[in-house]
């Protein structure tokens, strides 16, 4: 086991499928065979050289692997156990590590953005960022991040009990949202999505309401939701990333509510905003990025149940497809999209 097959990236939305070296474990490490990676819309960004990647650059930082071997100082009881992995490590020393924010860390690592991340068949990382999943279907376990993502922002928000909420989006970060909202005080829930079938899959994971967003006129849609709640909502969430709907936000916000700015925009995104609508109505605006100590809460949820993800994966890839897996991602013609090496 000299080398393995790996997506490489040499600069922004060049890369290629190639044959490299397997990496070893050094103290502290373990090598991991890739068994399930997922592909998010993390990965166009840094596809497009955005979200401060460093080449080469292997993407990839949702995982699920197999541990084959391991560096000094690490048990060898982790052998032929399967893990997902918390994918970033901050230095503990800057100032926002001091200020317990690991996520915003000024020299962090983060495998799949600055270091090599799972996008090949197999990956070294740190024994300390490893959390068995022996008891969880590879498929299941592979949310793992995301869900830890949703959890944190769950933090950030801090919702209040009988809160009236508005989700716009209704792919896999959406239905993840949908369901530990429904599970965290949210007395309504309404759904908005422009893809009928994921709508149905928001419903059966514990949305009251669903609006189908007509793409060709987005305005019916906006009045169907005025209409639903007429002085506005308490929550109103974009998990889209979509500046059209960023847009709308504010005015679907009741006075002293909150939008809380999930999705991730391109980075050159300008969402012009009111200041005096912010001032008048005691607006809150709220952002969420990544996961920071939601890693182990996010297995509880999948352990439990309460994140149910049946239904989620909708495509499997080979790593020699992974063109068409951002593809699928990009398009939205995927609920899930994975990478199993």
């Amino acid at each position: 086991m000299n080398s393995m097959k790996a997506v490489v990236y040499d600069e922004p939305g060049k890369f290629a499928v190639r044959e490299v070296a397997v990496p070893e474990p050094g103290p502290g490490e373990v090598l991991l065979r890739i068994l399930v990676a997922g592909v998010c819309g993390t990965d166009l960004h840094l596809h497009a050289g955005e979200f401060g990647p460093s080449y080469p650059l292997t993407p990839g930082h949702e995982f699920v692997g197999v541990a084959v071997s391991v560096g000094p100082g690490v048990a060898e009881e982790m052998i032929g156990r399967r893990f997902v992995v918390d994918n970033t490590a901050s230095c503990g020393q800057c100032v926002e590590c001091r200020r317990a924010r690991p996520a915003h860390c000024r020299n962090l690592v983060a495998q799949g953005v600055n270091a090599p991340g799972g996008f090949a068949e197999y990956v070294v990382t740190s024994s300390a960022r490893c959390f068995a999943v022996d008891d969880l279907d590879p498929e299941t376990a592979v949310f793992t991040e995301p869900v830890a993502c949703v959890v944190h922002g769950l933090d950030v928000l801090a919702l209040r009990p009988g809160s009236n909420v508005l989700l716009f989006g209704s792919g896999p970060t959406g239905l993840i949202l949908t369901q530990l909202l429904a599970g965290s005080g949210a007395t309504e829930l309404t759904v908005a999505a422009p893809t009928q079938a994921k709508l149905d899959l928001a419903r059966a994971r514990g949305a009251d309401r669903t609006v189908l967003v007509d793409r060709s006129n987005p305005a019916a849609s906006i009045e169907e939701m005025r209409q639903t709640a007429p002085d506005g909502f308490d929550v109103v969430i974009d998990a889209t990333g979509a500046l059209v709907v960023l847009a709308e936000t504010l005015a679907l916000t009741r006075t002293g509510g909150t939008v809380f700015v999930y999705g991730m925009t391109p980075e050159a995104t300008v969402w012009p905003i009111a200041p005096y609508d912010i001032f008048r109505r005691e607006l809150t605006i709220k952002g969420s990025f990544a996961q920071q100590f939601s890693f182990d809460r996010a297995l509880s949820a999948l352990r439990s149940g309460r994140v149910k993800t049946q239904g989620m994966i909708s495509r499997r890839f080979p790593l020699d497809a992974y063109d068409e897996a951002l593809d699928a991602v990009a398009d939205s013609s995927a609920v899930k999209a994975v990478i199993t090496p």
